[in-house]
């Protein structure tokens, strides 16, 4: 089964094209989207399909969202129901809440991000009500199944985020980072984990996560920057039935289900002065009290966090609180950007492209050297997520199964962008035979490394994988002994 098959299936139903373009839009990167303009059309979708969340518009020609997800509730009550409405329709939406069993209602004009937070909370209550269930009739029946599956889950899991699963070659910047983290993995202290957005500091997390002793526990992710505080409140900590408007029934934080595992708080440098201190009275206490809550909740929860920024620079500019620093930075990792970990780009790019192209029809995709080479001579600001979009493009613009470096945007046959003007030779030729673009991509890669190293003939030799006779030879082949 492809993966975009087994992705969540949500239903938009709106009588309005546009919004149905807008909702699917925000949602298809993460659900696979359905629409229809009314009732009847949804009815055929959901006897075809099983739909994990129904977002439906209050107000459509015939029949109103409430009075369509109460039909929704007794004919296929498994599906987690959404209404959104403007907000002269809150009091409609409120009288049938309870017949309706909504999960959530939205108010218009809907926020893209809150929208789907919303859907992935969602759809995230569905599957765990699933399981719920599941565990529960195993419990009773078999514990020793259970415990078999759970154990094989785990296993899955520790060798999909193994620290050597992390590509790089032998001399890596990465190597060192790697061993860190590691050896932090062992104990039970929080890590600040620092580097520009793309580097894969997730990634190195989740592999700290499986290494450690609450590998058994709940990895959960949230990004601050994503939300306003208000939400981040509620998401991280929880929130009691009625606590705001939208709150129609409780809500377990992610904090809460992290309980005996880890967390992990992406780009945390972005947090208001007046976040940071609630969360790290819950650091402290080693307790949260969910929004609208009269009494707190114990949890033993592994923090580790993220940032892009540099978080010593924003305690002295005041933007950060010093005594959070402290409690989420006892031990601080830095992933280098992809320019300054080059050698490992072709190992990260074979992986990326194993990755991908099965989702895209075409499992026996594979780099051409030529097109390696392309990849080598750029600097991508983007990290590895930009080498991901990549490669992805060049899958889907190439016919055959090799792939070349005609395949790739301009910016990349360039090989410009990001680059300083010292550091960066000549632009990639765009015509001339296909030795003459080569020697141009090898000459400009082989300057670049030995810039980067200061001319240290070893390094960069090392990094290329020649020895330094044959690095001589090439120097003097480009006129670049001097």
């Amino acid at each position: 089964m492809s993966p975009a098959l087994s992705l969540p299936t949500v239903l938009v139903v709106d009588d309005e094209v546009r919004s149905q373009d807008a909702m699917r839009r925000t949602l298809d990167e993460d659900f696979a989207v359905l629409t229809a303009s009314g009732a009847d059309e949804a009815r055929a979708h959901l006897e075809r399909q099983d739909v994990s969340v129904i977002l439906c518009d209050q107000r459509m020609p015939g029949l109103t969202g409430v009075a369509f997800l109460k039909e929704v509730r007794e004919r296929w009550p498994d599906t987690v129901r959404i209404v959104i409405s403007g907000y002269t329709d809150s009091e409609d939406i409120i009288a049938g809440i309870n017949d309706a069993g909504i999960y959530q209602y939205i108010l218009k004009p809907w926020i893209p991000e809150h929208l789907l937070r919303t859907v992935r909370n969602a759809a995230e209550a569905r599957t765990l009500q699933r399981d719920m269930h599941r565990l529960d009739l195993e419990l009773r029946t078999s514990t020793p199944v259970l415990r078999q599956r759970a154990e094989r889950k785990l296993e899955r899991a520790r060798a999909t985020f193994d620290f050597e699963r992390i590509e790089r070659l032998p001399g890596s910047p990465m190597d060192a980072v790697c061993a860190l983290a590691e050896r932090m993995a062992r104990v039970d202290l929080s890590v600040l984990v620092q580097g520009e957005s793309g580097t894969g500091k997730e990634l190195l997390a989740r592999a700290m996560h499986y290494a450690s002793a609450r590998a058994a526990g709940a990895f959960v992710v949230e990004n601050c920057a994503a939300l306003t505080d208000t939400l981040l409140e509620s998401e991280l900590f929880g929130h009691k039935r009625g606590a705001f408007t939208g709150a129609f029934e409780d809500h377990v934080g992610l904090f809460q289900r992290a309980d005996g595992g880890t967390i992990f708080l992406d780009e945390i440098g972005e947090t208001s002065p007046a976040f940071q201190l609630r969360l790290l009275r819950v650091l402290q206490e080693g307790e949260v009290r969910p929004v609208g809550a009269t009494r707190v909740v114990p949890v033993d929860v592994r923090v580790l966090a993220a940032t892009h920024r540099d978080l010593e620079q924003r305690v002295r500019d005041g933007l950060f609180r010093e005594d959070l620093y402290y409690r989420i930075a006892c031990v601080t990792l830095t992933v280098p950007p992809l320019r300054e970990r080059s050698g490992d780009i072709g190992p990260i790019a074979r992986r990326l492209l194993a990755d991908v192209a099965p989702a895209l029809g075409r499992p026996q995709a594979r780099l051409a050297d030529d097109a390696v080479a392309a990849l080598l001579a750029y600097p991508w600001p983007g990290n590895i997520r930009e080498l991901r979009n990549e490669i992805s493009r060049a899958v889907a613009l190439t016919d055959g199964d090799l792939i070349g470096p005609a395949a790739f945007s301009t910016r990349v046959l360039q090989g410009q962008a990001g680059r300083s003007v010292q550091a960066q030779p000549s632009s990639l030729p765009l015509s001339g035979t296909l030795v003459e673009r080569l020697d141009a991509v090898e000459a400009m890669l082989l300057r670049e490394t030995l810039l980067r190293h200061r001319w240290n003939k070893t390094r960069a030799a090392l990094e290329l994988g020649l020895s330094r006779v044959g690095l001589r030879g090439k120097m003097k082949r480009f006129g670049l002994e001097d």
